[in-house]
């Protein structure tokens, strides 16, 4: 197992008292500024809460396989961009410990666990499932913009053991174009089922005509379902 490595991430704070946070990770390639630059040109307003902070990390530059090895900031390697072919479990564990210095940051911030939500844009939504369904389970949800699992995803047999210990789950909110022509519709669609099917309260939110990016309503209905996982706290 590799060292685990403190990530570089910018963030976006909130107008008034921190009470809530929100992880949200890049796509393949990315950076954490170059997605917040992105976010904040598809929404309007801009993303950004009274009471919660946002924080986009950046992944370490790492050889990706896809790439013929090249370097590229990537949350974890895989063997090509598909379904159908096995998890590289040791990066995506090793990405799961580094990305938990960031939660554990917010907690000793006083942010408890079910106040964070977790998510990403593509890569960053399947790591986001790997936090939420195998390490950080007590979180306020998770979610994934354009995103999948493998088929064989260990993300799956961790919901199913979660749900035969009766456990809690995070809820799950994906969002995916019709349009996508790298991670297709239909991948999206077969995580939802697979990820329902062993026992996850999902929603999945088909976009028409979207390709893989992200886009001002997706950003919207993000927006909401984000406030309802973690809304103001009223005072007593």
């Amino acid at each position: 197992m590799a060292a685990v490595q403190k990530l570089q991430k910018c963030a976006v704070s909130p107008a008034g008292k921190h009470t809530a946070s929100v992880i949200f990770l890049h796509g393949s390639g990315d950076t954490g500024r170059g997605l917040r630059a992105w976010v904040r040109d598809v929404t309007e307003p801009d993303l950004s809460f009274n009471h919660i902070r946002i924080i986009y990390p950046t992944a370490p530059a790492r050889p990706y396989t896809p790439m013929r090895g090249a370097l590229s900031t990537v949350w974890f390697d895989r063997h090509k961009i598909s379904r159908d072919c096995p998890e590289d479990r040791e990066s995506i564990d090793d990405m799961c410990n580094s990305l938990g210095l960031i939660i554990q940051g917010e907690v000793n911030a006083g942010i408890p666990k079910h106040r964070i939500v977790i998510g990403g844009f593509s890569m960053g939504g399947a790591m986001a499932l790997h936090l939420a369904c195998r390490y950080h389970p007590d979180v306020a949800g998770v979610f994934a913009l354009s995103s999948f699992l493998n088929k064989d995803s260990a993300a799956y047999q961790a919901v199913e053991e979660r749900l035969g210990a009766d456990l809690p789950l995070p809820e799950l909110l994906q969002c995916h174009g019709t349009k996508d022509d790298l991670v297709l519709h239909q991948w999206g669609e077969d995580t939802s089922e697979l990820l329902k099917k062993a026992g996850m309260a999902t929603a999945f939110h088909s976009f028409p005509g979207l390709h893989h990016q992200l886009s001002t309503p997706e950003m919207e209905l993000l927006r909401g379902w984000i406030l309802t996982k973690i809304p103001p706290l009223t005072s007593s």
